[in-house]
């Protein structure tokens, strides 16, 4: 199976550079994975679209902003986009230009700057980045001087970093944002309780394992990054009782998947968990938890693609992409979503 396959044609002018100003007033495309039926809605309406007993399941992953400006100790600019801490005070980052061990960066001007020095190169190019502050000060330092790293699609700046939060968001360490969750007002939350619907939260915080890009030509040798998720004992717990009551897990967005695939055992039955997951899922993948997803529009030849096509089918995908094409959905991160089941 070729990352070609999994290829499709967007006009630009489709990708959504700013979120609505209400973000339930997105549409949702309903896509029946059994008969490939759609069905044109609105997010506001998926109280509406769940059956009795759905148990969502959000990722309350944080989004930090990684995205840091400065320049060379020789005087040229340098960027670096983090990634992950190793430990108190070093960082593994993605770095314009390339940067060598041992060159030095500051971030920011006077007394508040924040000075990095390269003191390693790790696999697809990472830098490991020791700073000259660490723990809740270098936090700090990270929140007061960084940007929100919104994709390079997005060629329009945030009118607010909240923006490109989820409204959920509370554990810090995404370094983009679980887009599937933008859709969801704090009303929407309020009325799928009201409705019944169990709302259930793990994490899994985003890194390049969610948006690297597929590099390879056939899909099977492409390796994901780990990235650090958690579920906890009594969300745990809470998920295996709506299992063994015949009730659906509706994950919201991949990562949440990947979360509950990660965690699952092969019963079927999520278990407590809290570690790195490299699950990486396309089709041929026997999904053991999850039986319907809420999820954004995806790039081409992206694993995020890749994993509703194993949910859903390749050409059920591409078909519904291609009828969301033809009515001019909005795409990608601060797009329209589906709801697939």
């Amino acid at each position: 199976m070729k990352v070609s396959d999994f290829d499709y044609d967007l006009p630009p002018d489709l990708i959504a550079q700013r979120p609505l100003a209400r973000r339930d007033e997105s549409r949702l495309l309903r896509l029946d994975r059994a008969t490939g039926h759609v069905e044109h809605r609105r997010f506001a309406e998926l109280p509406d679209l769940l059956r009795p007993g759905d148990v969502l399941v959000f990722n309350r992953s944080k989004v930090i902003p990684a995205r840091l400006r400065g320049r060379k100790a020789t005087g040229g600019r340098a960027e670096a986009l983090l990634v992950r801490a190793t430990d108190a005070r070093t960082w593994q980052a993605l770095t314009r230009p390339g940067l060598r061990p041992g060159q030095e960066v500051r971030f920011g001007e006077g007394p508040d700057a924040l000075a990095a020095r390269v003191v390693g190169v790790e696999e697809d190019g990472l830098r490991r980045l020791e700073f000259d502050r660490a723990g809740e000060e270098l936090r700090q330092a990270v929140w007061r001087l960084g940007e929100m790293p919104t994709p390079p699609y997005v060629r329009q700046r945030l009118r607010d970093p909240a923006e490109y939060q989820t409204v959920y968001a509370a554990e810090e360490g995404s370094v983009a944002a679980p887009t599937a969750g933008f859709h969801f007002t704090p009303e929407l939350l309020a009325r799928l309780r009201e409705r019944g619907y169990q709302l259930e939260f793990v994490t899994l915080h985003v890194g390049l394992g969610t948006f690297q890009a597929v590099k390879v030509e056939e899909v099977a040798a492409h390796r994901m990054h780990a990235e650090y998720c958690h579920v906890e004992p009594e969300v745990a717990r809470r998920l295996q009782e709506a299992r063994r009551d015949g009730r659906r897990l509706v994950a919201v967005g991949t990562t949440s998947v990947r979360t509950l695939e990660t965690a699952a055992d092969d019963a079927g039955l999520v278990q407590p968990f809290a570690g790195e997951t490299r699950l990486f899922i396309y089709p041929g993948y026997r999904f053991r938890t999850v039986d319907a997803i809420v999820t954004n529009f995806h790039l081409p030849r992206s694993t995020l693609l890749t994993l509703v096509c194993a949910f859903a089918g390749r050409e059920v995908i591409l078909r519904a992409y291609a009828e969301a094409i033809r009515e001019r959905y909005r795409f990608y991160s601060f797009g329209d979503a589906m709801l697939i089941g």
